[in-house]
């Protein structure tokens, strides 16, 4: 979702050199983004200042490379520190926690009492550019990754397989519950596309957290090693990436890895229950979206504020198969 952004900077100033500072668990993403000529990686924890670890990050990377100008994505307040701490003396961003005085090009934050933008529209913005765009199209994300690598996952991850059709489920979502199509749906699911495709194979995607869910997943859904693999915590993000790039087709909740899959072209199911897909969509025109649309949704809550979690349970397996398969067929035509 802030490629976008990078990419109208780069056209703007062809000749500037983007660097783009990370947390561990996406640099691996911003590697892969031709606009982009350096990846720092910021070894951060989530919601903690960590001042000796910030000033070493200032001392060794940020003041070296004497950089003329800063976007701040996020709205932390330690996010905003750093360049200003490193003396950058452009630095963008938007309004957020207490950081009038580390910002001194400012936008103002969305009116909370309004749908939420899209995303792509929300980062771009900051180029100072009019912020709507065809991000489905050709200001779309996109992701270059090496056709070695890809080939390295699939032989690592998937041997002399011959299944087909292979395709991916990302059972995992970070931010929360209210957020993760539950485990009996994903299982029905999967029953339903080897019934339908018996020489086909499942690929769960995710991070440590989700392999547990991945293994109740098979387990559930009754079957064997031959047609589901957990690589859950089992892989580095640019291996998991590669080895998406193989599949036909992946079902997935509203994650960093649906993203990733409408970057690398391939198409998808994405679920949305407690999250709103006019605001971070797969930006890619082989997505469908599987929603109910409940009068309680989009609530944005980790867990479900009313505790019947229907925006998910309801969302009947049998719906997301009728918009996986379209997307199947089209790959056989």
């Amino acid at each position: 979702m802030a490629q976008p952004l990078l990419r109208r900077l780069h056209s703007t100033c062809p000749d500037a050199r983007l660097t783009v500072l990370a947390r561990p668990h996406v640099a691996p993403v911003f590697r892969y983004m031709p606009e982009v000529e350096q990846v720092l990686v910021a070894p951060f924890s989530q919601g903690k200042l960590q001042w000796k670890e910030l000033r070493q990050l200032v001392c060794q990377h940020l003041q070296a490379e004497h950089f003329d100008r800063a976007y701040v994505l996020p709205n932390s307040f330690k996010s905003a520190l750093l360049p200003w701490l490193a003396g950058i003396p452009v630095r963008v961003g938007y309004v957020g926690e207490m950081r009038y005085g580390l910002l001194n090009q400012r936008l103002p934050n969305p009116d909370k009492n309004q749908p939420r933008p899209p995303m792509a529209e929300f980062y771009a913005a900051l180029a100072g550019t009019p912020a709507q765009g065809d991000y489905f199209n050709s200001e779309r994300p996109r992701l270059i990754l090496p056709e070695a690598e890809v080939q390295a996952a699939r032989q690592h991850f998937l041997g002399n397989s011959d299944a087909t059709p292979l395709i991916g489920f990302c059972p995992g979502a970070e931010y929360g519950p209210a957020k993760r199509y539950p485990v009996e749906q994903f299982a029905a699911l999967a029953r339903l596309f080897i019934r339908q495709y018996p020489h086909g194979k499942i690929i769960c995607l995710g991070g440590p957290k989700d392999a547990d869910i991945a293994q109740a997943i098979a387990q559930q859904s009754d079957l064997g090693a031959g047609h589901m693999l957990n690589t859950c915590g089992q892989t580095r993000l640019d291996q998991a990436m590669a080895l998406m790039k193989s599949l036909q087709a992946v079902v997935t909740n509203d994650s960093g890895l649906m993203h990733v899959a409408a970057a690398l072209d391939v198409p998808l199911v994405a679920l949305y229950g407690s999250t709103d897909p006019q605001h971070t969509p797969p930006y890619t025109p082989q997505a469908s979206i599987a929603t109910l649309a409940l009068d309680c949704s989009p609530c944005f809550a980790r867990e479900c504020p009313l505790g019947h979690f229907r925006c998910m349970r309801d969302l009947a397996p049998e719906r997301v198969y009728a918009l996986l398969e379209p997307l199947l067929s089209n790959h056989f035509q």
